[in-house]
């Protein structure tokens, strides 16, 4: 018999339901949210706080607001592969307990796809993401929100056609993201939250990805973060 605690909290929350509909949390994300439980308890209150899937987790900002003397923490909280169906279940641990002064948001990419959500799967993204802000407004009115853009995609670098990259890049055109981030910027002026667009830099000249900062035509390389960063810092310092 299994008696490690952690473990069985692990399979308790990738289990967990909410509104009678299953945990779409695989034991990795659930470890992290797991873990994020922990530092939470440790972390300091009023810091800044990045969170989202894993454009967001995979972004090195404690380390590189730490290098450039950004003062107090910085805490990231993203989990990748999470939709925001799993953010809003999981918004305790990823958002609300820290209890941040400011958080910079980016999350949704992964409701962006018929294969889950069929043809109205913008819809479904910027209903729960109106219900995100409205959480954090009724549960954080003092805390500042920031409303990332969502990054550009390329759906035409070598390996592209593969299935399982096919698939991931089939609804992020960039007439898509850019419709996407029209709706979140009108979401971020309903609830009185800044919407800004920290990706000058990372476009191509067809305003898709530069390959040269891509991974995956999605996800992107340190270089890529190191021009959000510089692009985010008017936000970072007084």
């Amino acid at each position: 018999m299994n008696r490690n605690p952690l473990t069985r909290e692990v399979q308790e929350t990738a289990a967990r339901t909410d509104n009678e509909q299953p945990s779409r949390l695989n034991a990795e994300q659930a470890l992290k949210v797991c873990n994020y439980k922990t530092l939470n308890r440790m972390a300091k209150k009023g810091a800044i706080l990045f969170t989202g899937s894993s454009l967001m987790e995979q972004f090195p900002i404690a380390e590189m607001a730490a290098s450039a003397g950004i003062p107090g923490p910085v805490y990231n909280r993203g989990i990748g592969g999470t939709t925001t169906d799993d953010f809003l279940r999981e918004i305790d641990t990823v958002l609300l307990d820290p209890e941040p002064s400011a958080v910079f948001l980016n999350i949704g990419t992964n409701d962006m796809t018929d294969r889950v959500y069929g043809a109205a799967w913008m819809d479904h993204l910027e209903s729960n993401y109106g219900r995100i802000l409205r959480t954090v407004k009724e549960r954080l009115p003092q805390t500042r929100v920031y409303c990332m853009a969502y990054y550009p995609a390329n759906p035409h670098l070598p390996g592209s056609d593969e299935p399982g990259r096919r698939a991931m890049l089939k609804d992020r055109t960039k007439e898509n993201i850019a419709a996407c981030n029209s709706r979140i910027k009108a979401l971020a002026e309903k609830y009185g939250y800044a919407f800004i667009n920290v990706n000058d830099g990372l476009y191509d000249e067809n305003g898709e990805q530069k390959a040269a900062l891509s991974i995956d035509g999605v996800h992107m390389t340190a270089e890529a973060y190191a021009i959000v960063f510089s692009n985010l810092l008017p936000y970072l310092t007084p």
